[in-house]
C-alpha cells in the first residue's frame, strides 16, 4: 500500500472498529463483512476506552435512577406509615 508495515487488511480492523464504534450492530458488521459467522465479525471488534466510558456513564445512570425510585418508594412509606 506504499506505507510502511501497513496493510490492506488492517484497514479491515481499522474500518469495522470504526463501525462498531459508530453504533453498528453485529448484523450490521457481518453483512460489512461478508461473513456468516458471529465468531468471524467479532473478532473486527475492539474495546475501546470511548466504549468503555460509556457503558460506565450508562449503568452509572441506571443504578441512579433505581436509587431514585427506592428513595421515593422509601419516603412513601414513610408517609403513608
Amino acid at each position: 500500500m506504499g506505507r510502511t508495515g501497513l496493510h490492506f487488511h488492517d484497514l479491515r480492523h481499522t474500518g469495522n472498529t470504526l463501525a462498531a464504534q459508530s453504533g453498528a450492530s453485529l448484523a450490521d458488521l457481518k453483512a460489512r463483512m461478508g461473513h456468516d459467522s458471529d465468531r468471524a465479525a467479532l473478532i473486527y471488534q475492539h474495546a475501546t476506552r470511548d466504549a468503555d466510558q460509556r457503558i460506565a456513564e450508562a449503568l452509572n445512570a441506571r443504578v441512579r435512577a433505581e436509587q431514585k425510585k427506592a428513595e421515593k418508594a422509601r419516603k412513601r412509606k414513610i408517609n403513608d406509615g
